[in-house]
Parts: structure tokens; C-alpha cells; sequence
């Protein structure tokens, strides 16, 4: 008896704690409910011209009267059967209607070179769209079906998701109509390689082909992304995807309905991260903010007197945790806009003014990434440096600086990460215009405490930080 009421209780306790834990776990029902009739689905086609054979070939001379020429002649002459025909080619993805007179927020690269855009609501029922414009930078398109009334959705705030949040994603990937996925944010303000100005939300929703363009939603049913993109070894879900976040959408969008084009501010520098030793060497207790390569000529940066060496640590009020937090918030700035950077200079914190310009459509890179360091790598600090020539000067578009001729091996410059041809304008926050003038300074340089040193090479200028 006494057995029976331990495996009774033990029950009890399994049955509480599982029902507990189930109380626990989300439920999307509603949110999928509300939000449903909001999401279409997109096909588009495209005609790929493949040309004819005429376009390669002659015709060949042949007497008259020869047997070949009638075959030879259509061969020719015609496509059908005997040259290449045009081709159509398709594509699927997703998107969600945003207002009652039919406006549609999907993926640039859904739609990118369609002839034809079809856009199928969850009743069947489907509507060719007029792209209104697309944007390629931030891959936000604006579509555009006839009709009123149609289901909309709530935009929500992406900026107070928190990591480890639940996200719900509706899309159609594979061409699978509708299909709900559920996930966390993974993490937020993701930069990737190829996109400078968006702060990707990255989930572990499962987002395949044909998701792209589709919403992701909140908790509370709210639209707070695009999905966009994934990470992908396979060409398919791996666990890591990525969504745009929905302010930044709507910007675009409205900003291509409003006048047909995105506008972007633009600071005008060439940026990197601040490493731990950079940090150290600016006098930072942490490393954060970006920190400033390269000037450009004639910029916005320039002209409120921005120096390279600077690190940038907020930009209008709002902290730029690294370096790749940057030029999201300067590309959402408003062109001729009065912005207020603070910033980190010989140690100590200033604010500059400046007014933002709009970003060159032949300027799509504001970053300068460090070099892995490599290869070869003497004065004080281990290397031999020289005279600079007009032709280095010229090559590397720098004013002054020494040239590196040779590094020693275990020395603080080879440890940095310097090599053989590098050109150094900057030590320890002084501009290097001589070879006298790189060895007083580095003369002068505190043993083991690390300090910055600025190197041009082809691909750009990148500080590293030395120890002496």
C-alpha cells in the first residue's frame, strides 16, 4: 500500500511538472490566425535570351541548285527547331501586404530582372504587381495589386527585441504555401560582408528558398523583420538566417514611394574595429566604437574635421558598439542633416558636428578591414624603414609616411603584424613625414605598453597596435 502511494505521488508530481512546463512553451495559433490572409505568396518569370546560331556563324556559299541550301537557309534564318529559342525562367518567394490599397513589402532579389511578378493571396486568388521600385543595397522591393480593402499586418519595434526572444516566421518556401516556422533571435545588429547598411536580426527560424520576403513576427503578432537571407553550406536551413529589420524596411519603402529612389546619409571615412590592444593604446578601458583608417577628400568628415586616428563612439546620441554598427545608423541619417559625433581622440572624449551628405552611388565600402597578419615583417621597434618615393606616393595616394624595407623576426613590428613594403604615416598619433622623425618617435615610445600605428598598403590603410 505504502509502494502504491510513492508511485502515486510520483505520478502526481510527473503530471504537474510536464503540465507546467507545456504552460511554458509558446503558443503561435493566434498570431497565425490574425496573420494568415497578410502573407502571399510571389512568382515571377523572367525570358532569357539565348540568341541564334546567325548571331556565331555565316551562312555558307554553296552552288546553286544544292541540296543543303534549302536546310542551310532555315537553319538561319529561323529559330524554331534549329537555332536557340528564348527561355522563360521562374522564381518563388514571399512577402506581406502592408496597406488596404493593395502596397506589398518583399525581397530586391525576389523580384530582381522579373518580367512578370504574380502575387497569390491565401484564397487563391491572384494579382499581377507593378513593382513601384527596388532598393539593392538594403534588398527591400515595393510591389503594388489592384483591389482595396486587403488584410494588413502591425508593424512592431525591433530595436527592443532581446536576444533569446521567440520569433515566428510565415513564408513559402519550396513554393510551400504559408508554411509556419517558430524560433529565438540568435542575436541583433548583424553585419554581413556584402551588406554594409543593414543590422541584421539573426534567428534560428528555419528560412529556406522561397521564405525571402516573408514577415517575422513578434509575440505579440507584430511585424518586426523581413527574412532575408540565410547561412548555408547545403543550400539549405543550417540554423542560422537573417532578417531585415522593419524600420529600415519601411524607410526604404516609403522612400521609393514618395520620390522613386533610397537616399543615404554619408560620413566619408574608411573604418575598422578597435582590437583590445587598439584600445589600450587610445587609452580606452574597452574596446568599442570605429575607428577611423581613412578620411575621404572632400567629405562630410573632412570638412568637420574628422582625423584619422579618431574612434568614433557614438553618432547622434546612439552608441556604436563596433564598427559595423556605424554605418547603418549614418545611411538612416537624413542627407544635409547636423549630426553630433563623439568621438576618442589622444585620450580624450570630444563631440564634432557634422553635417551629412548623401552617400555617392560609386561609393559602397566604408569599412577597412585588418589583414590577417602574414608574411614578413627594423629601428627600435624591429625594422628598417626608408625614405619614401613619389612613385610609392602616388601608388598608395599618401602625402608622407616611411616605407618598411625590412622586419625582423620575433620583433614587436613583426608581432603587429607589419611587412615588408608597408608604408607607415602614423605612430602613436603622430603624423610620420620623415625617417628622423618615425625614429624620435618610436625612440620615445614606453616599453610594453601598446600604441597605435597607422599602415597604408594597396588595399588601404589599417591601424595595428605595437608593442615596444
Amino acid at each position: 500500500m505504502q509502494k502504491l502511494s510513492i508511485h502515486l505521488f510520483s505520478a502526481i508530481l510527473l503530471i504537474f511538472f510536464s503540465s507546467q512546463a507545456f504552460a511554458q512553451l509558446p503558443d503561435f495559433t493566434g498570431i497565425v490566425e490574425r496573420a494568415k490572409d497578410s502573407v502571399v505568396n510571389i512568382s515571377t518569370s523572367k525570358k532569357i535570351k539565348t540568341g541564334s546560331l546567325k548571331k556565331h556563324l555565316e551562312m555558307p556559299e554553296l552552288p546553286e541548285g544544292s541540296p543543303f541550301g534549302e536546310l542551310f537557309k532555315k537553319f538561319f534564318d529561323h529559330d524554331g527547331g534549329f537555332g536557340f529559342k528564348d527561355r522563360d525562367t521562374s522564381s518563388l518567394g514571399s512577402g506581406f501586404i502592408i496597406s488596404k490599397d493593395g502596397y506589398v513589402l518583399t525581397n530586391h532579389h525576389v523580384i530582381e530582372g522579373a518580367d512578370e511578378v504574380i502575387v497569390r493571396l491565401t484564397n487563391r486568388e491572384e494579382h499581377e504587381a507593378r513593382v513601384i521600385g527596388s532598393d539593392k543595397d538594403s534588398d527591400i522591393a515595393l510591389l503594388k495589386i489592384e483591389g482595396e480593402n486587403f488584410p494588413t499586418l502591425t508593424f512592431g519595434d525591433s530595436n527592443v527585441l532581446k536576444v533569446g526572444e521567440w520569433v515566428l516566421a510565415i513564408g513559402s518556401p519550396f513554393g510551400f504555401d504559408h508554411t509556419v516556422t517558430a524560433g529565438i533571435v540568435s542575436a541583433k545588429g548583424r553585419s554581413l560582408p556584402s551588406d554594409n547598411y543593414v543590422p541584421f536580426i539573426q534567428t534560428d527560424v528555419a528560412i529556406n528558398p522561397g521564405n525571402s520576403g516573408g514577415p517575422l513576427f513578434n509575440m505579440n503578432g507584430e511585424v518586426i523583420g523581413i527574412n532575408s537571407q540565410i547561412y548555408s553550406r547545403s543550400g539549405g536551413f543550417m540554423g542560422l538566417s537573417f532578417a531585415i529589420p522593419i524600420e529600415m524596411a519601411v524607410d526604404v519603402a516609403e522612400q521609393i514611394k514618395n520620390t522613386g529612389k533610397v537616399s543615404r546619409g554619408w560620413l566619408g571615412v574608411l573604418i575598422q574595429e578597435v582590437t583590445g590592444e587598439l584600445a589600450d593604446s587610445f587609452g580606452m578601458t574597452n574596446p568599442h566604437g570605429a575607428l577611423i583608417a581613412k578620411v575621404l577628400d572632400d567629405s562630410p568628415a573632412q570638412k568637420a574635421g574628422l582625423q584619422v586616428g579618431d574612434v568614433i563612439v557614438e553618432f547622434n546620441g546612439k552608441k556604436v558598439t563596433r564598427s559595423s554598427s556605424l554605418p547603418p545608423i549614418v545611411g538612416r541619417t537624413p542627407v544635409n542633416e547636423n549630426a553630433k559625433v563623439t568621438l576618442i581622440r589622444n585620450r580624450s572624449r570630444m563631440t564634432l558636428n557634422v553635417k551629412i551628405a548623401q552617400l555617392p552611388e560609386d561609393i559602397t565600402q566604408a569599412k577597412a578591414e585588418p589583414e590577417v597578419k602574414q608574411e614578413e615583417n627594423k629601428t627600435t621597434l624591429g625594422m628598417v624603414v626608408k625614405k619614401l618615393d613619389k612613385a610609392m606616393q602616388r601608388e598608395l595616394k599618401v602625402d608622407a609616411g616611411v616605407l618598411v624595407e625590412q622586419v625582423d623576426e620575433d620583433s614587436p613590428a613583426k608581432m603587429a603584424g607589419i611587412r615588408k613594403g608597408d608604408v607607415i604615416s602614423m605612430l602613436d598619433n603622430h603624423s610620420i613625414n620623415s625617417v628622423d622623425e618615425f625614429e624620435d618617435i618610436a625612440a620615445r615610445l614606453k616599453s610594453g605598453k601598446s600604441v597605435a600605428i597607422l599602415i597604408q598598403r594597396s588595399n588601404g590603410p589599417v591601424f595595428l597596435a605595437i608593442k615596444p
